[in-house]
């Protein structure tokens, strides 16, 4: 991330720009994305696609970060996108990706999203169930046209990550199990609305090893080797997304160039187009949450809760998932190093973002930047306990930043509401 250390200058800064400056500016808390690190990160995915020189096309997961400069940036980059809902299509079509650019993935779409889409005439709609065929097989009749489908198949692999963002096991509610999928289809081979044009697998989220991707891969392409050998017209393999990224220092994940010869490896040898569905990867390590400590009081335990003004309204992934995310103080001072439990303002005791954190000891008024927060940070905040949704802003390496969205207000929050 272009970001400066503390341990090597006194403010932390990204893109050149001070983060004290930033938040003095637009306040605490706050998002902060760095938009060279976004374009970085993904020339460095699609070059390691290109160096493998195999057919194959980058669908952003817009559920990462779905602000519209960030996905407008992903657009100006090059890539696709991949949708959950008709919102994040509506928000891809704002960002400028062309219907024919984007894949409608999501395990429940309603009948509203599913005729949308249908009417959308969009690159896939990535289907789940047997149900879900069905339904859009009579929509599309019912417009008069054919609708591009690729089932998902869960192939029962263990992503080997946390159990809330596993995908690919049996138990899993995604997609149809991988040894259903043959018989699914061809009960539905004279279907005249359905034009099935792949198979599509996703096993979990920030995966670290290219172990249970690859196996996945290999089921789900060896299952459309035979369907076409049957007959059915597949074009593509969507792969899905789901590598990981580095938030503790010392961890390890693969790299790009490893990553991308994996997948192509499966897909060559079938002669399929690959389809891959990046989202944190490219953009969690762009992202700095903003905080400043509102409070300190000692721990009976040991140590001291230091209060962030900012919680799991803003960040919602410690609480959710138990996740790590590196704290740094945003300003280098000489204070001893204490332990620390980093928690927010809010009525629950899961919003923590730490327990024995080892900082220099906190203050009222100190700033606090908590890293690789571009994925799953703002796109899930909330407003519980009525808190305001946080604004976001995205920094540029000639040390400019602009507003992406503004800080929520309370009139913002009531203007739905009635008395």
């Amino acid at each position: 991330m272009a970001v400066t250390d503390t341990t090597q200058a006194p403010v932390f800064a990204l893109d050149q720009v001070p983060l004290d400056r930033i938040a003095a500016a637009e306040g605490t808390p706050c998002y902060v994305y760095s938009a060279p690190v976004v374009r970085q990160r993904l020339a460095a995915l699609r070059q390691a696609f290109e160096a493998c020189d195999w057919p194959y096309a980058l669908h952003y997961a817009l559920k990462a970060n779905s602000s519209l400069a960030v996905a407008s940036l992903i657009r100006e980059g090059g890539a696709d996108a991949d949708a959950n809902s008709v919102g994040e299509i509506a928000l891809a079509r704002r960002a400028g990706f062309r219907p024919d650019q984007i894949v409608f993935t999501g395990v429940g779409k309603s009948p509203a999203e599913l005729a949308e889409a249908v009417s959308l005439d969009l690159k896939a709609i990535n289907a789940e169930s047997a149900g879900e065929l069905d339904r859009l097989d009579a929509l599309a009749r019912a417009q008069g046209r054919r609708v591009r489908v690729a089932l998902r198949v869960n192939p029962d692999v263990d992503a080997q990550t946390h159990a809330h963002i596993t995908t690919g096991l049996k138990t899993s509610k995604f997609g149809v199990p991988l040894d259903d999928a043959a018989a699914l289809l061809r009960e539905r081979r004279d279907a005249a609305g359905l034009e099935v044009i792949g198979l599509h697998v996703h096993v979990g989220s920030q995966i670290t090893s290219l172990g249970p991707l690859c196996a996945a891969a290999r089921k789900v392409a060896d299952l459309a080797v035979s369907l076409r050998a049957e007959g059915f017209p597949l074009s593509h393999l969507d792969l899905g997304g789901g590598l990981g990224i580095v938030y503790e220092r010392g961890a390890d994940v693969p790299t790009y160039e490893a990553f991308a010869q994996a997948l192509v490896d499966v897909a060559r040898p079938t002669g399929f187009t690959l389809i891959v569905e990046p989202g944190r990867t490219l953009v969690g390590p762009a992202g700095v949450l903003l905080a400043r400590v509102i409070d300190t009081k000692p721990c009976a335990g040991g140590g001291r809760f230091v209060v962030l003004d900012a919680g799991m309204t803003e960040l919602m992934r410690p609480a959710l998932y138990g996740a790590f995310h590196r704290i740094v103080p945003v300003h280098a001072t000489d204070r001893p190093l204490v332990p620390c439990h980093v928690v927010g303002p809010v009525c629950e005791s899961s919003d923590t973002f730490g327990r024995v954190r080892d900082l220099p000891e906190p203050a009222v008024g100190d700033l606090m930047a908590i890293m690789d927060a571009g994925a799953y940070g703002a796109v899930m905040s909330n407003t519980y306990n009525r808190r305001p949704l946080p604004p976001e802003l995205l920094a540029e390496a000639d040390g400019s930043w602009r507003v992406i969205r503004r800080r929520q207000t309370i009139d913002d929050m009531l203007a739905l509401e009635h008395a």
